[in-house]
């Protein structure tokens, strides 16, 4: 893909409210058994975030639609609920394997022990998008991969459209939105894409403009990847790794 080559990221732009932008994951592992309501909104957000390869995990385990609906509900409610965090060391705090190896704790231990909630019922639910996720689902599943390497992969998948949302907003911000639709495609395609004079007649740019454009895109979009890596991990340090491991899972 392009646009995915590793580059140091200039210091974060986000925004007061955001704080924890490009600290979520460490800010969790701080609070440890100290649960603060800063930690706790972390970690449902990047739990409402990627929660789908959980989903996807469930449902390559052999688990109906409905089912797995169930358990990643009950997981998540589990989750945050508890103190999974405890027996975590800061020095291992890859958020990714953390949260599959503790849904597959769940999966194993506890959902048997418990008895089934029905939808609906007086328990707190995060606001997932269940809607979608079957279809979702049956579009991935095309190949059949291993449940491991199809949590891995719609984990990349996620982090790449939690990047692209947000690079989007910022372009919106700017006044930028229509230039974005139409030069969104360079992210992500390759040299069978449409053309820079393409979409510089579309835009009624220059093309050179339009290149310069792309590129500037590009250089964010690669930043705000290495940001969104980080917010999962407890050691800034692993981005190159955990990006290499991510897209990896591409692979056949």
């Amino acid at each position: 893909m392009n646009g995915l080559t590793s580059e140091g990221s200039r210091p974060s732009t986000t925004a007061p409210g955001d704080i924890f932008a490009t600290t979520q994951w460490t800010v969790v592992l701080a609070a440890g058994k100290r649960s603060t309501p800063q930690s706790d909104q972390a970690l449902e957000e990047l739990c409402r975030a990627y929660w789908f390869p959980l989903y996807a995990y469930v449902r390559r385990r052999g688990h109906t639609r409905e089912d797995a609906e169930d358990l990643t509900q009950a997981f998540f409610a589990a989750f945050l609920r508890k103190n999974y965090l405890e027996k975590l060391s800061p020095e291992r705090g890859r958020f990714r394997a953390f949260l599959l190896a503790s849904l597959k704790h769940f999966l194993a231990n506890e959902w048997d022990k418990a008895q089934r909630q029905k939808r609906g019922g007086n328990v707190t639910h995060l606001s997932l998008d269940w809607q979608t996720a079957d279809t979702k689902f049956q579009v991935a599943a095309t190949n059949e991969p291993s449940p491991d390497k199809a949590f891995d992969c719609e984990w990349a998948m996620a982090l790449l459209a939690k990047v692209i949302e947000r690079l989007e907003k910022e372009c919106e911000a700017d006044g930028h939105a229509k230039q974005f639709e139409q030069l969104k495609i360079f992210l992500t395609t390759g040299k069978d894409g449409l053309s820079h004079a393409e979409v510089a007649h579309r835009l009624g740019m220059d093309e050179t403009a339009v290149r310069v454009a792309v590129y500037r895109l590009r250089k964010r979009y690669r930043q705000l990847l290495r940001d969104e890596i980080v917010r999962t991990l407890s050691d800034p340090a692993q981005v190159d790794e955990e990006i290499r491991a991510l897209f990896g899972a591409f692979a056949g």
